[in-house]
């Protein structure tokens, strides 16, 4: 395919781009943002996760000629029409809207989309077809149109602040001045009255001026519950292409709020901060009769002080990471400013910053009597919630107004004499963890092969004496060979006396050899024959938490040959025998490269299978139909996106669109108890794994009190207590709607779970019996919640909680897990799966994956936690794919995990364990020549396998173009049936040990990831590198090099790029496609609004609020919280308390 040309505008185009509510696939639109930009035009990016009203707001006070959305997570239609009926309402139907959404939105939805007014919907075939650039080409030029070439009324409705008024004024002035010039001349008269304070806010770039700027808007609400804040914010052109990138709006979080208005404007000038139209934004400003205005510019270098010229106050950002204290001699905004912020606190060297600034501000302005701590200069740490230099800085600020401009803005806010402080989740001195745990396992690796050649040398000496003695000495098993060496006595009488001397020498020799070897090795040497008998045996014994289990080691193929379940290495030479036990060795021992147990579980195969749609009724009817016949009931919850951003159900259309779509629906502990209703959650043949991140520690909660009322429930039949506790329930339900399973319960439920709907044990027994039945049920119920906020942030995107809050939840679950003794449990699945999803090879994959898990560890050990006893709580969830580097990435992440656990943290054996659950690449699913997915998935879940994983969700092959239809799962199911039920080869539980590719890879694999995680370090650890978006960047990388490969066919997909079939392997159309319908959507609407009734929560959600600031556990409070609120009403309230996640670019 040729490229095409960028399309060149006549006009000075501006577009919103953003990916949709609830949607953190931003991938796609961060290209399409860059593809725009480059195209000439100034765009608005907003990033993930933003609601219509958000878009609408932004593209009417931005004046924007389009909005271009992506919108993969479903609800695309609820939400695009909702989008066109906003701007319709608000009298902006100008405002053209884009959108695309890869297969998920469907042809005839495309078209329906675009008769009821959206200007573009572009499909897989439409990229194809016109390339990237293309089809920013088509989007550009019909959005090229001018803005602001008449003015009409606007001027007598700015004192209403009416944002499509301002907008419109500023536009006209910045594109067409001498329409402008009228309105604007009787703006400067009305204006000399005004006293609108104006603070200006400049600073070099990558200084944090946007997360400042939020936090003063944050506080200014809070202070001024009646004010209103106007911002104008500058950004610079490209000289080139004579595009922008206007993106502090993507790092705001407070500005969503109908007291505040901000207009993005790009310099259209190179080498200066400001536009030139600032003066007159600012004046608009004024005349609509904001109470203050806030003018940010852009990154500058020493010498610009042209903000002064707008400002009333001025406010100067830095970092502590400005070099030598003369270079402050050179910054000339330090001789004008009124106060200076320097940001990003946390960085070495703050301290000695603070002065030298302070110093130098002293100077510059003679303030030689006034008292350091006195002195306009501020250490701040606005991406850190809550942060006392903020507080700080922003009462410092509103009073220097006060004092300068006589402005009524007289703050009452309260604040601490305390400075910024970050709050670490890794001590800095432990900041070199990863490389710390590189080095440690190379000197392991370094120690068994000087091991190894001593062992080697031993064997050969020995062979000697056998040889020169006459001796036959072969194999390790002769009893001349004590725990301690050579028994020379026993040898010496078996020797001609002319040889005796000779062979005194050799056993003198062996010994002193001996010396350098460990005596552990010549344990594992010595010990050999005894291993190898063990496996030879038809009886395999082996102790798991106590309990002996044998296990018959061997099975009968149709031949009639005895197949060994583990097959065994012949090696002879004590260093090969060596080796391969330090480096691999049997599944079940040290360090577990070959599997974690001794041998698989029989009668529970390591199939999970994924399902959630709709309500929970429909998915637990899925659940039932999934696992039927199943001894072992292993759930994998799919939540909807609404539940994954921690929201509520609602009527509002982007919202109810996406209600049980791509996932279960989820609000409360009641839609909890009919999701897993029919399956007894603490019996040992259950187990549930949840896919949720953000708000997992409320569904956690849901779980936990689900899976308790069961047993309670157990107990009220046990003990024919029935009547008495439907009379209780019947009480406590007295005139409100009492909360149901909705429809037919499906075959397999005995409706267990059902019966406390509305109510909680410990309503309705006593508090002692509900104490005991809690304390009894935790400790046995078995599963998986992801829970890993690392990856989210690098990856996927539904974090919700600023990132040290979310970190400190985590914590407070594992703390919970450690004290009431959750030992089957997993409180967090450390993902690679979404890493791998978003586009990074198997590689980066695993060493993001291992460092985060690495990282879990060194933040639970710095709150104190003992590693044995949260070791065994970590899980990991990979994916899979066909590159080589799959085919071990099991067995190299257990021996880099196994052996960092021991020698470098000293962890037991159960906490050496890397559990690890893994599913076939979803990436790998494509929507040309669907059949053949099942192909690829057979192939992926053959190497995971055979690399011994423990748990595996198989994909179905139509998972590309839609919801998986009961046909395609049962398909999927088979996949692994067959491979673990008929294939010869998979009765032998180590199969690739042994080979000389797979012991190759192994090895290339590990070193890689270790250099990784050198990397890393580098850049600060994974916190570090994380700030710097280095772990984003470096996927985004990835996933470029291969669809460019796949693009332009390097890298062959058959039936995707080649082997095509006579049509030209065309996007497939599901024939059938599954959503939520309108009556699960208001079902769940209306149990919200039931539970709504039936409670006050307002109590509780204060305690909670109070117990997270006084710094309690607040898992162990959430397990209250959990009984009787909603996901949304807890989300909401943890805002309060903790903050929202912040977007990145």
């Amino acid at each position: 395919m040729t490229q095409a040309t960028p399309y060149k505008p006549k006009y000075k185009v501006r577009i919103v781009t953003a990916a949709a509510l609830f949607d953190g696939h931003d991938a796609s639109i961060n290209i399409m943002r860059r593809i725009i930009q480059s195209t000439g035009v100034e765009v608005i990016h907003l990033g993930h996760d933003r609601s219509v009203d958000e878009v609408v707001n932004t593209a009417i006070q931005e004046d924007a000629n389009a909005i271009c959305l992506t919108s993969y997570q479903g609800g695309h239609n609820e939400y695009f029409k909702y989008m066109y009926d906003l701007l319709k309402e608000r009298g902006a139907e100008h405002i053209k809207i884009f959108g695309g959404g890869g297969g998920v939105i469907l042809p005839s939805e495309i078209k329906d989309l675009m008769d009821y007014g959206i200007s573009r919907i572009y499909s897989p075939d439409d990229g194809r077809a016109m390339g990237l650039q293309g089809m920013i080409n088509d989007l550009v030029e019909q959005s090229d149109f001018a803005i602001g070439d008449t003015l009409s009324n606007e001027l007598n409705i700015l004192p209403t602040k009416n944002p499509k008024a301002i907008a419109r004024i500023i536009s006209s002035a910045e594109n067409f001045p001498d329409v402008a010039k009228a309105t604007l001349d009787k703006i400067h008269i009305k204006n000399k009255a005004s006293k609108t304070p104006v603070l200006g806010i400049t600073g070099t770039g990558g200084a944090g001026k946007s997360s400042l700027v939020d936090e003063l808007v944050r506080r200014f609400l809070v202070d001024f519950p009646e004010k209103t804040i106007g911002l104008v914010s500058v950004d610079p052109s490209k000289r080139k292409t004579g595009g922008a990138l206007l993106g502090d709006r993507i790092r705001m979080n407070a500005i969503n709020s109908p007291r505040v208005y901000m207009r993005s404007l790009a310099t259209r000038q190179s080498n200066l901060a400001l536009s030139k139209y600032v003066n007159e934004a600012v004046q608009v400003l004024k005349a609509a009769e904001y109470d203050l205005i806030i003018l940010e510019t852009s990154g500058i270098g020493q010498s610009d002080t042209e903000i002064m010229e707008h400002s009333d106050v001025a406010l100067y950002v830095m970092t502590p990471e400005f070099g030598a204290a003369t270079q402050l001699e050179k910054i000339d905004m330090l001789d004008f400013a009124d106060l200076v912020a320097i940001n990003k606190f946390d960085k070495r060297g703050s301290l000695d910053a603070l002065r030298d600034v302070k110093k130098q501000y002293m100077r510059n302005n003679n303030l030689w009597d006034v008292h350091q701590d006195d002195l306009p200069v501020y250490g701040t740490i606005a991406s850190q919630f809550n942060d006392p230099g903020m507080n700080t800085l922003y009462k410092a600020i509103m009073d220097k107004l006060v004092e300068k401009t006589d402005s009524v803005l007289k703050s009452t806010f309260e604040i601490s004499q305390e400075m910024s402080e970050k709050i670490f989740v890794i001590p800095p001195s432990r900041t070199r963890y990863l490389s710390e745990i590189a080095e440690s396992n190379r000197a392991y690796d370094k120690t068994a092969s000087t091991q190894v050649e001593v062992a080697q040398r031993l064997y050969g000496i020995f062979k000697t004496i056998g040889s020169v003695g006459d001796v036959t000495l072969s194999g390790v098993e002769k009893a001349f060979i004590g725990k301690q060496g050579l028994d020379q006595d026993e040898i010496l009488k078996l020797v001609q006396d002319d040889k005796k001397d000779f062979i005194k020498m050799l056993i003198a020799e062996f010994d002193r050899v001996k010396l350098n070897l460990d005596p552990y090795n010549w344990e594992v040497i010595t010990g050999w024959d005894e291993k190898v008998n063990k496996y030879k045996n038809p009886i395999y014994s082996f102790k798991v938490r106590d309990k002996e289990i044998k296990i018959e080691t061997h099975s009968e193929s149709l031949s009639h040959l005895q197949i060994p379940r583990i097959a065994l290495p012949k090696y002879q030479a004590w260093g090969d025998l060596l080796r391969w036990n330090l480096q691999e060795n049997v599944p079940g021992e040290f360090p577990y490269t070959s599997g974690l147990y001794p041998f698989k579980r029989t009668g529970e195969d390591p199939a999970r299978m994924f399902a959630g749609e709709g309500g929970p009724e429909r998915t637990n009817r899925r659940f039932h139909y999934v696992s039927a016949g199943l001894p072992a009931k292993r759930l994998s919850t799919a939540f909807d996106s609404v539940t994954l951003y921690g929201n509520d159900p609602d009527l509002r259309p982007d919202i109810y669109g996406k209600i049980g779509n791509a996932g279960v629906s989820i609000c409360c502990l009641d839609d909890a108890k009919k999701l897993y209703s029919g399956f007894d959650l603490a019996n040992v043949m259950t187990s549930v794994s949840m896919t949720i991140n953000g708000p997992a520690p409320m569904l956690l909660g849901f779980f936990m009190n689900a899976a308790i009322d069961q047993q309670c429930e157990f107990y009220i039949k046990e003990n024919g207590l029935e009547k008495e506790v439907e009379a209780k329930i019947a009480k406590l339900y007295k005139g409100k709607v009492r909360p149901s399973y909705n429809g037919e319960l499906p075959e397999g439920n005995n409706g267990l779970g059902l019966m406390l709907l509305g109510v909680t044990g410990d309503l309705v027994l006593p508090a002692d019996v509900y104490a005991e039945i809690k304390k009894n049920t935790i400790a046995q119920v078995r599963g998986t919640v992801q829970a890993d906020i690392l990856k989210e942030d690098q990856a996927q995107n539904t974090c919700i909680f600023s990132t040290e809050f979310a970190l400190r939840l985590m914590g407070d679950v594992q703390e919970y897990f450690i004290e009431n003794n959750v030992r089957n449990f997993y409180s967090v699945s450390i993902s690679g799966y979404h890493i791998a999803e978003a586009g990074a090879n198997p590689i980066t994959q695993l060493a993001l994956t291992l460092s985060n898990g690495f990282t879990y560890v060194e933040y639970y050990l710095s709150r104190g936690m003992d590693i044995n006893k949260f070791g065994p709580n970590l899980s990991f969830f990979f994916s899979n794919g066909i590159d080589p580097e799959y085919a071990v990435i099991g067995r190299v992440a257990r021996k880099i995990w196994a052996k960092a656990m021991k020698h470098k943290y000293g962890a037991n054996a159960r906490a050496q364990m890397l559990k690890y659950h893994i599913q076939t690449s979803g990436r790998s699913l494509h929507a040309q020549e669907i059949d053949f997915n099942d192909i690829r998935t057979t192939l992926q879940a053959l190497y995971a396998i055979y690399d011994n994983c423990n748990s595996l969700h198989t994909n179905a092959y139509d998972e590309a173009i839609t919801t998986p239809t009961e046909e395609s799962v049962r398909r999927a199911m088979a996949i692994q049936l067959i491979i673990n039920k008929e294939l010869g080869l998979n009765k032998n539980e180590n199969p690739i040990q042994g080979s000389f590719i797979i012991e190759e890879l192994t090895d290339l694999v590990e070193e890689a990831v270790l250099l990784e995680f050198d990397r890393i370090t580098e850049r600060g650890g994974v916190l570090g590198a994380m700030e710097t978006m280095y772990q984003r960047s470096k996927i985004q990388e990835e996933s470029l090099y291969y669809e460019t490969l796949k693009h332009n066919g390097k890298f062959p997909i058959v039936g995707v790029n080649t082997f095509l079939s006579s049509k030209g392997s065309p996007t497939v159309v599901p024939a059938e496609v599954i959503r939520a319908t309108e009556e699960e959507k208001q079902f769940q609407i209306k149990t919200l609004a039931n539970l709504h009734d039936a409670n006050d929560t307002k109590a509780l959600l204060k305690e909670l609020q109070v117990k997270a600031i006084n710094n309690e556990n607040i898992f162990e409070a959430l397990m209250d919280v959990c009984k009787v609120c909603s996901l949304g009403e807890i989300t909401s309230s943890l805002f309060e308390v903790g903050g929202q996640y912040r977007r990145n670019m």
